[in-house]
């Protein structure tokens, strides 16, 4: 199990530029299945998420390679089983994505149940009732989704919770469908308009309309091409994050505003200071940080990835901010870990009025056990501690808190970071962090 080794209390100043997002990149290369010819994809980050797709891919019989560092050349025309091996689902979530790909190449599909972050169920019923509704036959069996249909309908479909990923699988299944596939309350993350925008010019026919409907028409062929993804605002935020937590200066190249405004207002909520140039964005401490309260909303909300770092960050603000986490139900598990290093955390469930609305997760899943909010109180001193990573989020912030921290940290289990981030610990050390890797 690897280890990061860090001593706190530096701030961190200098330069990042960040690569390809994750939520995107792995599902363009998915999405190239749908293609015939050789696509090239540009500014891949080198991340595990990517690198269990690339194996998914090669295991199915596409041809995959990269000839440069950041580069995903796919070919899908060698195509030759539409079953992914058991031992995937338990590495990565993106297992149900290739539901649409396979069931247009193969008129059927077999997933293993997706396994990734352990923050909450990420129900895949949102997929599938969606890929009946198009017509395919969903099945159960020996930890498989058994998927299959001669020929894919469009169809009117209405997402009954938002969610991310289930409408990228409805694009991605409903480009090659017969007619037209109408999506209705449908996710508007900016990752799935990267989706949207390399399957149109790929030759797909993909549209976004008012009050959250994405129309498809279903077309016959689609051709490789070549693309660079979005940039990743989970690592922008990230990094912003350490800059105004270690009370530093940090220049992010390559960052978009447009992808982080709700992050931003909260910033400047909050008193940290930020620029926006051509080079992307700048983040840095003047002075003490204002308590801040976030509720996390599918965008353009506030994300929920971002909380875990916001609520590392709130632990210096002076006074007390409220934390309310919607769309996953176990992610203030990591708020313990915060505790342990000294601060000052009450969790706690709000007075909601309709919990059903208000809740992005499915209540059914709930447990009386957990929290859906957390008050913080600040600011305290953290302190140095031994911890271990749950998921990628949490990696990331417990990072953070030990870059924050006096003292030394010692965190295990840093694998699951990697599966989100590239060379953190390589690039923390260019900004000042005291921070090695040990295996």
């Amino acid at each position: 199990m690897a280890k990061f080794i860090i001593k706190g209390g530096q701030p961190l100043k200098g330069t990042v530029r960040i690569g390809g997002a994750k939520n995107a990149s792995f599902k363009l290369m998915i999405a190239s299945l749908l293609a015939s010819g050789e696509s090239r994809l540009l500014n891949i980050s080198k991340i595990g998420d990517v690198e269990i797709t690339k194996e998914i891919i090669k295991d199915l019989g596409a041809e995959v390679h990269s000839p440069g560092e950041r580069t995903v050349f796919i070919n899908p025309d060698s195509l030759k089983t539409p079953k992914i091996p058991k031992d995937f689902g338990y590495q990565s979530r993106a297992s149900i994505m290739f539901a649409g790909p396979l069931l247009v190449r193969f008129g059927r599909a077999y997933l293993p149940f997706p396994g990734g972050d352990q923050v909450g169920r990420r129900p895949v019923e949102r997929h599938l009732e969606g890929l009946k509704r198009l017509g395919a036959k969903v099945d159960f069996n020996n930890g498989f989704i058994q998927l299959s249909c001669k020929k894919l309908k469009g169809a009117k479909y209405r997402f009954v919770k938002n969610t991310h990923t289930g409408t990228e699988t409805m694009i991605m299944a409903a480009v090659k469908a017969q007619g037209e596939t109408l999506l209705e309350n449908a996710a508007q993350e900016p990752e799935i308009d990267d989706l949207i925008n390399y399957l149109n010019k790929m030759g797909a026919k993909v549209k976004r309309l008012a009050n959250r409907r994405i129309k498809i028409q279903g077309v016959q062929d689609l051709k490789g091409k070549i693309y660079r993804p979005m940039p990743d605002r989970n690592e922008a935020v990230s990094y912003a994050c350490a800059a105004l937590g270690t009370k530093g200066d940090i220049i992010i190249e390559n960052a978009r505003k447009e992808h982080l405004s709700a992050f931003l207002e909260k910033v400047e909520e909050a008193g940290g200071k930020f620029e926006v140039g051509n080079y992307g964005l700048r983040f840095w401490y003047e002075k003490p940080l204002r308590a801040t309260d976030i509720t996390t909303k599918p965008h353009p909300g506030f994300m929920t990835d971002w909380q875990p770092l916001w609520t590392t960050l709130m632990t210096q603000a002076e006074g007390e901010s409220r934390i309310i986490e919607t769309i996953y139900e176990y992610r203030l598990g990591f708020t313990k870990d915060l505790v342990k290093m000294g601060a000052k955390i009450e969790l706690f469930n709000p007075k909601v009025f309709d919990p059903k609305n208000f809740y992005n997760f499915n209540l059914q899943d709930d447990k009386p056990s957990n929290f859906h909010a957390a008050k913080v109180f600040g600011p305290t001193s953290l302190q140095g501690k031994e911890l271990v990573v749950s998921d990628i989020r949490a990696g990331a912030t417990l990072t953070l808190a030990a870059l924050i921290a006096q003292g030394k940290s010692i965190i295990s289990g840093v694998e699951e970071i990697n599966r989100g981030y590239e060379d953190l610990d390589i690039r923390l050390r260019k900004l000042g962090a005291a921070i090695k890797k040990i295996k």
